[in-house]
């Protein structure tokens, strides 16, 4: 038998029939976005323990990604991540990667405990060019890879 989803029916029902406290409800529940989690999802993940950098260039033990797109290095500016620029991106074919390089160009050498935010962003027109141009206030082109509400990303620290 088909299951068929009834999330928010009740609340629907209840502001048609004019329930009190509904309006309100319903209010609370278009005003809180879902929470945004950062790690490894089940068919894309970045594995952070072992990575090892010399110079400009740190290596990922293994990252997978289900389609084609970029191993990303966010900095971070003042105590907080920068997701307006980054300084360094590696692409990916879709798959399982091993010893992933990627190279920190358009900031200095980072010094040990410098932090980043590692992430993978989608080649969204599949053009092998990662186009980071923002196409709203939030988002790139070349979008970030999201596993329901867990965005592939982790805070990393300079070896």
């Amino acid at each position: 038998m088909p299951r068929i989803r009834t999330t928010g029916v009740i609340l629907v029902l209840a502001c048609a029939l004019g329930a009190p406290g509904a309006a309100l409800a319903e209010e609370t529940a278009a005003a809180e976005p879902p929470k945004v989690t950062m790690g490894n999802g089940a068919a894309n993940s970045i594995t952070i323990e072992g990575v090892t950098r010399e110079g400009r260039t740190f290596v990922f033990p293994e990252v997978v990604i289900e389609r084609d797109g970029w191993l990303v290095l966010h900095p971070f500016r003042d105590g907080k991540p920068v997701g307006e620029i980054y300084v360094g991106a590696t692409f990916l074919a879709a798959g399982t990667h091993e010893d992933v390089s990627i190279r920190v160009q358009t900031a200095p050498e980072p010094e040990p405990g410098t932090r980043f935010v590692v992430m993978l962003h989608s080649d969204v027109n599949e053009d092998g060019t990662f186009d980071f141009v923002f196409v709203d206030e939030r988002n790139v082109a070349d979008k970030a890879v999201f596993e329901g509400t867990t965005m592939i990303a982790h805070v990393i620290a300079a070896p």
